[in-house]
């Protein structure tokens, strides 16, 4: 006889809803969906001490990496050094504050919080404590770490300083190496599913939400949350563990999706054509857009680099509207053409989203280190404010569409595959 399943041993792949047992993997090891090929979870090592130690060191390099200055930059008898706090702050002077909330938000707060409430969480683990606000924090993590973009910041750092290497003589500082730092630091520890805290803190006493009233059904679908990956068979609105909304499917996946798809479309073309900066020194003024930018790296001998930012800013961004397009209108149309390889498109293009980011980076650093009074002036322009609502719109496209609607038409010879 075929022992139950336990709802905590049910997994639901995010891209295309089938469900599957849990089963233990070895660290480094990863499992996938039987149907999709989409990475269901990865082993690794659930100590919550070593967690704990990993995250507190993760929340100190990244204050050194706030606090101290980044590069500093000497020409003619000037000096100027900038923070990452700093430069945000010149970028607000500047009547640039959605550019400056949005570069705060992705680079400061979201991972800020994403460590903050990591690290709250488990300590609380690691003495056997389930702590208060636990299904609230988790689920804040989870949203922080969609957006959290110190990867990106590191990359458009690094090609900063290459950039002024050409007009000053460029000091690295503590920052820098703080930053590379926390980088490396946060790759470990995105491996720290949410999901699998949220089956440790399971078991362990603590305060727990209130218990709600559940009609349950046998016939009634398996429904799993996104945010702590639950499973249940039970007509509810909301996660019986964390809360969380339930929905079968996005609602109106496609529709919201065709929205934002088409305002980053609209924004495209004057991101483009505006400078995204001015540079003011004593040979005039002149203007920078996107394209100027690329073709200033390859004529200077860094094709690499102009590479870099021709991709991530030109390539990315339209590849971006394309795809986003192609899986919106066969999704509509309930098409049943090629699900894995759309599935596999789908999964790039919500990977490679935030690196669009790069050039916005880039000008934010660039804006607060050339500052040398009436020798040079560098100051952002209303494109790089167009080039970042684009990136945010199309990021958001990305996160409304649903990829189990991709599957939903295709023969699975029964969903549940546990």
């Amino acid at each position: 006889m075929v022992p139950p399943v336990h709802r905590y041993d049910l997994i639901s792949c995010h891209d295309c809803g089938v469900l599957h047992r849990r089963r233990p993997v070895r660290p480094r090891e990863k499992a996938r969906c039987v149907r999709c090929r989409s990475v269901l979870y990865r082993g690794i090592h659930s100590d919550a001490s070593r967690m704990a130690a990993i995250t507190l060191g993760a929340v100190f390099t990244f204050l050194i990496a706030q606090f101290f200055p980044i590069v500093e930059l000497e020409v003619g008898g000037y000096n100027s050094s900038a923070t990452l706090l700093g430069a945000i702050r010149v970028l607000w002077m500047e009547q640039m504050q959605l550019v400056a909330a949005v570069v705060f938000l992705f680079t400061i707060l979201l991972p800020a919080v994403e460590l903050g409430a990591l690290l709250y969480v488990t300590l609380s683990l690691r003495s056997g404590q389930r702590p208060p606000g636990f299904d609230h924090l988790l689920r804040a993590v989870g949203m922080a770490r969609r957006w959290g973009m110190t990867e990106v910041l590191m990359i458009g750092i690094l090609i900063t300083i290459v950039k002024m290497t050409s007009l000053a003589q460029v000091v690295v500082q503590p920052g820098l190496f703080a930053f590379g730092a926390l980088t490396l630091m946060l790759a470990i520890v995105v491996s720290f599913d949410p999901k699998m805290l949220w089956n440790i803190g399971e078991h362990l006493p603590g305060p727990r939400r209130p218990a709600q009233q559940v009609i349950r059904d046998e016939n009634a679908p398996l429904l799993a949350c996104h945010s702590c990956g639950l499973v249940e068979a039970a007509r509810h609105r909301h996660c019986a563990r964390c809360g969380a909304r339930l929905h079968r499917r996005h609602p109106d996946s496609v529709g919201r999706t065709w929205a934002f798809l088409l305002a980053a479309t609209i924004l495209y073309i004057p991101a483009n054509l505006l400078p995204v900066m001015y540079t003011h020194s004593l040979f005039g003024k002149e203007d920078d857009t996107i394209i100027s930018g690329v073709v200033y790296f390859w004529t200077s001998g860094s094709p690499a680099l102009a590479a870099i930012i021709f991709i991530a800013s030109i390539v990315v961004p339209v590849l971006k509207l394309a795809a986003l397009a192609l899986l919106a209108w066969t999704a509509q149309r309930r098409s049943r053409w090629q699900p894995m390889q759309r599935t596999a498109l789908y999964r790039i293009v919500e990977f490679v989203g935030r690196w669009s980011m790069l050039d916005i980076f880039v000008i934010t650093l660039t804006v607060a280190l050339v500052r040398f009074q009436s020798l040079a002036v560098i100051t952002a322009g209303p494109g790089a404010m167009a080039f970042c609502a684009v990136v945010v719109l199309t990021m958001i496209a990305a996160m409304q569409f649903d990829p189990r609607l991709i599957w939903d038409p295709v023969e699975s010879n029964g969903e549940k595959h546990v």
